[in-house]
């Protein structure tokens, strides 16, 4: 069974080395839609794949972050860079261009990061995340599935040091350690750092 968590949000970016001269060579922005597929092969004690509370800790924070924000490539020049670090707040440096399809790629590897360091209490099952998909605009949208996450060329440039999140962007985070506690989990190893409440069975099956 599947099931899908939707979020949203604003930002700006230019998307090099594209087509059309307007995306390439202008900062603009979307209203950017993205919608997260999971699946599990049984039911938790509350009959669900996984509870949608789960999706409004980590995984709704870190797609937070790119929220009325300025994305850019860190192939961009430094002058470039300086520029929307002194004066954006709130800005994404990213190790790929911020193509939807980029984006779908990094929300998969990144989700499926934040699901794997997560400790479920519930009685889940095996949690997978299925696909991303990310909406650019309303008439178009790309899609990451799991296997992309083998395939070499996509995830050449992704990796866990792949986004760099402004100051301003990681000192409204619930948890300020977010993006360390993951990283530190996958490359040390240790007790997972996501850790859900135990519900109360109030009914035993």
């Amino acid at each position: 069974m599947i099931i899908r968590r939707s979020f949203n949000f604003c930002a700006a970016h230019i998307v090099r080395n594209c087509t059309s001269e307007r995306c390439s060579r202008s900062l603009h922005g979307h209203n950017y839609k993205v919608e997260v597929f999971v699946s599990a092969k049984k039911l938790d004690n509350a009959g669900m794949v996984l509870d949608f509370g789960i999706f409004k800790n980590q995984i709704a924070e870190f797609i937070d972050s790119f929220d009325h924000a300025h994305h850019f490539w860190n192939k961009e020049n430094e002058e470039v860079k300086n520029f929307y670090r002194m004066h954006s707040k709130r800005y994404v440096e990213l190790s790929v261009n911020p193509s939807a399809e980029n984006y779908a790629l990094l929300f998969l590897y990144f989700i499926n990061k934040i699901l794997g360091a997560m400790q479920y209490e519930n009685n889940e099952g095996e949690i997978i995340l299925e696909s991303v998909r990310v909406h650019e605009t309303e008439n178009g949208y790309a899609e990451a599935f799991k296997e992309d996450l083998d395939n070499i060329d996509f995830m050449r440039e992704i990796n866990l040091e792949s986004i760099v999140f402004s100051k301003g962007i990681m000192e409204v985070w619930k948890d300020r350690k977010m993006m360390d506690k993951m990283k530190n989990y996958y490359i040390i190893g240790g007790e997972k750092p996501f850790k859900n409440p135990i519900p109360t069975q109030q009914i035993l099956c």
